[in-house]
């Protein structure tokens, strides 16, 4: 349910009211007691997204998410014969 602002025109008093969509506009004033109230447009609750949210990433082409895995996996195979073709430290006799 949403949350209404309210303001009278007799007295200035203004006010959130939590109501129904459906519900009818409040129009009299809970100060002063006159007619004159009036409902103010408010900016609303706003979207709140949760969880990993969506990027332009998420729908990439099928082409271009083969080439980003074959890429990785390059990169992976290369790291991984870099580190057998290193050659260990010779230790140093006392």
């Amino acid at each position: 349910m949403p949350t209404y602002d309210y303001e009278c025109d007799g007295c200035g008093h203004t006010f959130e009211e939590f109501q129904g969509i459906h519900a009818d506009m409040l129009t009299k004033c809970p100060e002063c007691k006159k007619k004159k109230l009036r409902r103010l447009f408010g900016t609303g609750g706003g979207l709140l997204f949760k969880g990993s949210g969506f990027y332009k990433t998420d729908y990439r082409s099928e082409s271009y998410t083969k080439s980003e895995a074959a890429a990785k996996k390059k990169a992976k195979e290369s790291s991984s014969s870099s580190k057998k073709t290193e050659s260990k430290p010779k230790k140093s006799s006392d």
